[in-house]
């Protein structure tokens, strides 16, 4: 096998396993730990905004932190890396099971957990797209089905769980359960050869000793890639959807609690709204693989559909219309969560696609941390979460509309169409800046001169004989 061809399969189906439990333990707990959310409010006598805070800046500081994931486990791989964020992850919730305040569980849950996810998340997800090319966008979807179908489960057991043990053994077991991502990161094996990221070097003797180490720090985590124009408007986009994306996760279940719900049918509209959201990741994978459309413009459809069901789900009162409308919300979020990351390698190649997916989560993380605050100041403000969605609605349209600035989205000439390419409909994107982009250029000038050659020399041949 080539050493840059992807497998699209093998040990990459592991890799799948991996990172599909990695999002249940990760963004599956943050979807669920509103659940907590009512707890947290009776037990510190906090308004609905202060206690927002603890999912805001775990979320917030797993993305932020994000690309030192991705710098670290390009130094010392992805195995170790994961694993010890596993430990770390698990050493915050265990932590956060002994608070006395807010300020407690912002440190832990917030901060120390939040750190371990972000050591986890993207080393995992990034070494998908090496693995896969033709089925890339179903592996993605197969992997985040995690975050939907441990949600389903998640938020009745934790009440379970709260029920039977409070709210302080609840962490201290869901912290044993965290731990498994140790074992995620024990399966995780790199490919056997990867076309190598092309990295700027500078002599000593060209600049400073400040200057070499700016240029280091930025070769590392490849802050070149904010010189891609495309990449620019992506993560723009991704601000202002990050800015609403979590507030239904946090606060859906309050929501419920607040139109009179008991604290099993709020979480089972969580629950549901969570099997949705897991079904629809593989339905979109699969149709995004068929490439009728670019993952650009299915991200953008998908996303709007989101917004405009947010739209709606204030407006739901009965408990049909909620879990209707909730559902409506999941399948819609649901479908264009394995766009976010496939959109990515289309953008900048797969050479660079871990540093890059780490960047798009730090940029995500300032609107994560502004979100859920956000949203429970209005609940405090108004009474309700009605104004909440609203906003969240309004952030996340607006990011669709960004995302029509991609280059070449209204055409199929970007670098996803496989007319442009003239390759086959199910090849991937071609990275320009990477090793192997180059040396099959290099292979193919070559064989031209090489053909132009022989064609000349046939023609002095014939002449010569003729001439004889």
């Amino acid at each position: 096998m080539p050493a840059t061809e992807a497998p699209d399969g093998g040990w990459g189906w592991l890799i799948v396993l991996a990172a599909f439990l990695m999002n249940s333990l990760s963004y599956g707990i943050i979807r669920s730990v509103g659940v907590f959310f009512v707890e947290f409010i009776h037990y510190f006598h906090k308004s609905s905004g202060e206690v927002s805070w603890i999912s805001s800046i775990a979320i917030a500081v797993q993305q932020f932190a994000s690309p030192i994931g991705s710098a670290i486990s390009s130094q010392y791989g992805e195995r170790l890396v994961v694993m010890g964020g596993g430990i770390l992850s698990c050493l915050g919730i265990l932590l956060a099971s002994f608070g006395k305040s807010l300020l407690h569980l912002y440190l832990s849950l917030g901060v120390v957990t939040g750190c371990g996810w972000a050591l986890v998340f993207t080393p995992t997800m990034g070494m998908i797209p090496k693995y896969f090319t033709r089925r890339r966008v179903l592996a993605l979807g197969l992997a985040l089905t995690g975050n939907g179908i441990s949600s389903f489960l998640f938020s009745p057991f934790f009440q379970v769980l709260i029920d039977n043990f409070s709210w302080r053994g609840a962490l201290l077991i869901l912290s044993a359960i965290v731990l498994n991502l140790c074992v995620c990161g024990a399966l995780l094996r790199p490919p056997a050869l990867q076309g190598k990221v092309g990295r700027s070097s500078v002599k000593p003797q060209d600049a400073s000793r400040g200057w070499l180490c700016l240029r280091k720090v930025s070769s590392i985590f490849d802050l070149s890639l904010f010189r891609h124009r495309g990449f620019v408007v992506y993560t723009a986009a991704l601000l202002l959807i990050g800015t609403g994306y979590f507030i239904p996760y946090v606060h859906l279940v309050p929501h419920g609690a607040d139109l009179g719900l008991s604290s099993y049918e709020a979480a089972f509209l969580m629950s549901v709204t969570a099997l949705a959201d897991a079904a629809m990741r593989l339905v979109s994978g699969c149709f995004a693989d068929l490439k009728l459309l670019s993952s650009a413009q299915l991200l953008f459809l998908w996303n709007t559909l989101t917004g405009l069901s947010l739209l709606l789900l204030p407006f739901g009162e009965s408990y049909f219309s909620i879990m209707a409308l909730g559902t409506f919300y999941g399948c819609s979020a649901g479908g264009f969560a394995p766009l976010i990351f496939a959109v990515v390698p289309d953008l900048v190649g797969v050479s660079r696609v871990t540093n890059a997916i780490g960047l798009c989560l730090m940029v995500m993380s300032f609107g994560g941390l502004l979100g859920p605050p956000l949203s429970g100041f209005l609940r405090d403000l108004t009474g309700n979460f009605r104004a909440s969605f609203l906003v969240c609605a309004t952030f996340i349209l607006l990011g669709s509309c960004v995302l029509l600035g991609l280059p070449a989205f209204f055409s199929c000439t970007s670098s996803a169409c496989p007319k442009r390419r003239g390759q086959d409909p199910l090849a991937p994107a071609e990275d320009p800046q990477s090793s192997s982009a180059l040396i099959s250029r290099s292979s193919t000038d070559h064989s031209l001169r090489s053909s132009q050659a022989t064609r000349v020399s046939t023609v002095s041949n014939a002449l010569s004989d003729s001439s004889c």
